[in-house]
């Protein structure tokens, strides 16, 4: 069995780590260079960087600031946020990235999730899917969660993997930031469906929320925010705990 992973994400807007709730509210929490320095040396397994306007203000992820993290880090790492063809993971990949994230051209160009994995290897290819849950009815959204695509869930997650995904990162928009705990009826469906690896994104809030993820669902891995970023739930206190209570994690 592997090791779950816990995953610190960095949303980035004008160069800087921010954080909202529901994708609203957004206010700055520091410097992403500085906090994936300090999430590496608390025993993250790996970091993911997410500029949030990118795609919404046409244009690329920073490769500077990608070029900085690379320095600073060494533990992996995910960056997406504007890539909208092959040659903006080929940037990225210069510049210092382990993975590369793709939400909205997934969506309005599926065949880029098949031409990067056959370029890169589908290890290199995380689909990044935001949705939200209206009347039991899971809506893929684009954009930074601006913009319904009138894409079912499931379907969509299944598509990605059969055009080529390595990994699934789940957001549900209904829970982002609400800290009542992550989608697990929907995250427990997809981890089933889905022989790729799926990460859970939105709604962490306690411990006990990354216990019942884990032992509910067979989703690999938890990403979190503003619970590591204010300090609420330390990353080493929180595997500390989940070791204790059974559920295996690197220490």
């Amino acid at each position: 069995m592997l090791a779950k992973r816990i995953i610190p994400c960095l949303d980035i807007k004008n160069g800087r780590t921010v954080k909202g709730i529901n994708f609203e509210n957004i206010t700055d929490v520091g410097d992403p260079v500085e906090m994936g320095r300090l999430y590496a040396e608390q025993g993250a397994d790996e970091l993911v960087y997410l500029d949030i306007t990118a795609t919404h203000e046409k244009r690329k992820t920073l490769p500077a600031l990608v070029r900085r993290i690379a320095k600073n880090l060494n533990i992996p790492f995910t960056v997406g946020g504007g890539v909208s063809q092959v040659e903006d993971a080929e940037v990225l990949l210069e510049n210092g990235a382990d993975k590369l994230s793709i939400n909205s051209a997934a969506i309005r160009h599926p065949e880029i999730i098949t031409k990067l994995a056959q370029r890169y290897g589908s290890q290199f290819v995380v689909v990044a899917i935001d949705a939200y849950c209206k009347n039991e009815n899971w809506e893929v959204y684009i954009n930074g969660g601006r913009k319904p695509t009138g894409r079912e869930l499931f379907s969509w997650a299944k598509e990605a993997e059969e055009r080529g995904a390595g990994e699934i990162l789940f957001t549900s928009m209904n829970h982002d930031g609400t800290k009542n705990g992550y989608a697990v009826s929907a995250l427990k469906k997809m981890a089933e469906e889905r022989g790729i690896p799926v990460i859970a994104s939105g709604g962490a809030g306690k411990k006990e929320h990354f216990k019942t993820l884990f032992e509910t669902t067979k989703t690999e891995a938890a990403l979190a925010a503003s619970i590591f970023h204010y300090g609420e739930i330390p990353v080493p206190g929180l595997k500390h705990y989940l070791a204790n209570e059974g559920i295996m994690v690197r220490v």
